[in-house]
């Protein structure tokens, strides 16, 4: 009877046991929140996936909202994920000039956070890291690139379809080609800003661009629809070969476009990757690992003869996902 009554204890225990280790598993494992500015947009959208890649990977869970590129949406967002339990915030911001009352109201709830794609507004300190593309650098070389691709064509004038100047990496990419075309000799003649990031935006814009300046010889694309759009006006206009493009971000379109040599170059910028290395920041910073705060990705260069190299297949993989 004893002996029952011993194994009956101990069964008992361990069932306790066991019941208090699933409990503290379940509120030690940590939610991360993704906030885009747009999920209509497809560079938002692989964000996104990478951020749900590497929250699987490191047991976490997922949760995402989308801004619909408004501020006060932006704020309620992060207001509803604090309220709903989440750990950590990876966002692609509406705007950098956007950031300031977000990250002062995430400080006072201890949440860390991480940038993707645009970084928070010059002289914000308030975060954990911003994971973005080396975007002067960028912007001096695909400026120079894109000068090049004028003098080819007989010419110095170009033109450039631009992300909205409010945000930081437009800034610096505008800044870095601007450089390049003054020590290039390229004249940089009309600077077009996007306010939805739509091929048909950017086709509009480049007619509007070719009509006011038919001495453009290259076109800067500074988002990937820009490419788009701007490779279809060429192409209507009878212009291929005559105007050459470059684009940033890149997208199975535009690797398409750039097979058929319609777009020039692409400087990728790793969507899926900003997604992947801002969870694994926040990440760190929950379990006390290091942190990196400033973190700018390389956006290299790959021509049509290049793109289906190891090298660029290795860059692309972090740029969208598989299924796309």
């Amino acid at each position: 009877m004893r002996g029952t009554l011993t194994i009956t204890l101990v069964a008992i225990t361990a069932t306790a046991l066991a019941a208090t280790f699933n409990t503290a598993s379940a509120q030690e494992k940590k939610t991360v929140a993704y906030l885009a500015p747009s999920l209509d947009i497809s560079y938002w959208q692989w964000v996104g996936y990478g951020v749900k890649q590497k929250a699987a990977e490191l047991g976490m869970d997922y949760v995402e909202y989308t801004s619909e590129n408004s501020p006060a949406k932006q704020m309620d967002n992060a207001r509803t994920a604090i309220t709903k339990g989440v750990d950590a915030i990876v966002i692609g911001p509406v705007s950098s000039t956007s950031t300031p009352p977000l990250l002062a109201y995430l400080k006072s709830q201890g949440i860390p956070i991480a940038f993707a794609g645009i970084g928070p507004q010059t002289g914000q300190t308030d975060y954990t890291s911003a994971v973005t593309a080396n975007n002067l650098e960028t912007g001096r070389a695909q400026g120079s690139f894109v000068c090049s691709l004028a003098k080819e064509r007989g010419g110095n004038k170009v033109g450039m379809l631009s992300l909205p100047q409010d945000r930081e990496n437009a800034q610096k990419y505008l800044r870095g080609a601007q450089d390049a075309f003054d020590v290039d000799g390229c004249e940089l003649v009309q600077v077009l800003e996007t306010r939805g990031l739509t091929v048909n935006e950017a086709v509009t814009q480049a007619n509007d661009m070719l009509t006011a300046h038919p001495d453009i010889k290259a076109i800067y694309g500074m988002y990937d629809e820009a490419g788009t759009g701007a490779a279809k006006v060429v192409e209507t206009r009878g212009l291929k070969g005559k105007v050459g493009i470059a684009v940033a971000d890149g997208s199975p379109t535009t690797i398409g476009l750039l097979k058929a040599n319609a777009i020039q170059g692409i400087f990728f910028q790793e969507a899926v990757g900003q997604g992947i290395d801002g969870t694994q920041q926040v990440y760190n910073e929950l379990t006390g690992a290091p942190v990196t705060k400033d973190l700018a990705l390389v956006m290299p260069l790959v021509t049509a003869d290049k793109v289906d190299t190891p090298e660029a297949k290795a860059v692309i993989a972090r740029v969208f996902p598989p299924s796309n």
